[in-house]
């Protein structure tokens, strides 16, 4: 195996586990900057569900905040990672979180406003401006000269 495709498996390992972390503490810590009504456990779907109702636009931050860090973050480690291809590692990361945030509408009821803003602007846009910055950050390298 070559070091491109090592480092390549890394970055994607890297920019899930990473963007998976960040996404949970805040998922889990934006309860205490806007606390959720109470008695919803923001871990357990069936609580949240069940409380959909009581929630107003401003519970919705801490979401949308973890799913765009998420494909920020991972999206910005796989790219600086990655030895090539730094903005394909970026978006692909983010389609991959955005893949969860797909899911996680058909799964959690949300109000229609917060999956249309999540899904259009938490997940792709993250991802390229993270693709933008690994680029400025670590320049792609010239490409090899044919043989």
């Amino acid at each position: 195996m070559n070091n491109v495709w090592i480092r390549g498996v890394a970055a994607v390992l890297l920019g899930i586990v990473v963007g998976g972390a960040v996404n949970m503490t805040i998922v889990i810590g934006g309860g205490s900057l806007v606390p959720l009504p109470a008695g919803v456990d923001p871990t357990d779907s069936a609580s949240i569900a069940a409380n959909i109702d009581r929630f107003g636009p401003e519970h919705f931050v801490a979401p949308w905040l973890a799913h765009a860090a998420n494909s920020f973050l991972g999206g910005l480690i796989a790219a600086l990672v990655a030895i090539r291809h730094r903005m394909r590692f970026a978006l692909g990361i983010a389609a991959f979180t955005m893949l969860g945030g797909i899911a996680n509408a058909f799964m959690l009821p949300a109000p229609a406003w917060f999956i249309t803003v999540d899904l259009l602007l938490a997940y792709l846009p993250m991802g390229w401006l993270a693709g933008r910055l690994a680029l400025v950050l670590r320049p792609e390298p010239p490409a090899a000269a044919p043989a």
